[in-house]
């Protein structure tokens, strides 16, 4: 009995340490999808074809399902075919499972950039390799944990760096699909902090709804702020969040800790893995977690739209 106590223990140890985020996953990742093997992850490149499946294995081995008859949501552009990989893990409520919480990043890039010191390859690593690992990682979390009582999509997408095009293909395949959706969040560029003082990250179109508010109070702290500069860039149209509001009418925000002032190599080619903070990383996500499974296991709609203001 004392041997079999013991046992129940070890496993359930293990079970609880097996789903925690750590840097060293995160830097995993991003080692990979940032590198010159990838060549900068250009829509339809053999780049990107490698990131796909380096995802669809993750999902994979993490026991993540693929929410189509397979993990690819594939589009043509002209000659070019792109593809988003989408996976999904069950809720565990009868019958808040059949709610929907998106969760997503582009793992795309630019390929190419300006020539420095004989480097042309963009690697993408704050843009938005960390976006996409972020997802992954949540993705990774509530598939071991089992935590959630809304089903959460995890949808990564090519072809952002075109015009959004992935995610526009996506949102209106699940809006023809019928998909109840709840709420999407979009991560963008979180491989750095911001200054001391300024909140962790923000939220575009902040007005728009009072998802940074319940979000915040889900957290226990102001993990997303208010970034007047969003506003001022019309941030919240220019990211992968935008074609789900539009199609699906719901609230819908891309979340980032860039804000222009911390990372100069925006779609430069010292964009590189060795240039992301693992640990600011790694914390931003620590916090997202209670704040994502207040979200998905709220008994009803706590998050909601206002009236159009951005």
């Amino acid at each position: 009995m004392k041997k079999f106590l013991f046992i129940v223990v070890i496993v359930l140890c293990y079970s609880c340490s097996s789903n925690k985020i750590t840097e060293a996953s995160i830097k995993k990742s991003m080692e990979y999808l940032a590198s010159d093997e990838l060549q900068g992850r250009a829509t339809g490149s053999e780049g990107i074809e490698k990131a796909a499946v380096y995802i669809e294995d993750y999902f994979k081995s993490n026991n993540i399902k693929p929410y189509f008859e397979t993990y690819r949501d594939s589009f043509q552009l002209g000659e070019i075919t792109g593809c988003n990989i989408v996976g999904v893990i069950e809720g565990n409520d009868p019958k808040l499972k059949d709610e929907y919480v998106i969760l997503g990043g582009h793992y795309d890039h630019i390929g190419k950039g300006k020539t420095v010191e004989g480097d042309s390859i963009a690697n993408g690593a704050n843009d938005d390799a960390s976006g996409t690992i972020a997802a992954m990682e949540f993705a990774r979390y509530f598939a071991k944990s089992k935590s959630n009582k809304r089903s959460i999509l995890i949808t990564l997408y090519s072809a952002e760096e075109m015009g959004l095009k992935g995610s526009a293909h996506l949102a209106k395949r699940l809006k023809d699909e019928g998909l109840n959706a709840y709420t999407m969040i979009n991560f963008e560029m979180i491989g750095v902090p911001r200054a001391k003082g300024e909140s962790m990250a923000y939220m575009s179109g902040y007005d728009m709804s009072n998802f940074a508010q319940i979000l915040n109070a889900y957290a226990g702290e102001e993990v997303v702020g208010f970034f007047p500069k969003a506003k001022e860039f019309k941030l919240f149209y220019r990211s992968d969040n935008f074609p789900f509001y539009q199609e699906l009418n719901i609230p819908a925000h891309a979340i980032s800790t860039f804000d222009f002032t911390n990372f100069d190599y925006y779609h430069h080619v010292d964009d590189e893995a060795d240039k992301m903070d693992y640990v600011h990383m790694k914390s931003f996500m620590d916090k997202m977690i209670p704040a994502l499974e207040g979200m998905v296991n709220a008994e009803t709609k706590e998050v909601v739209l206002k009236e159009k203001d951005e």
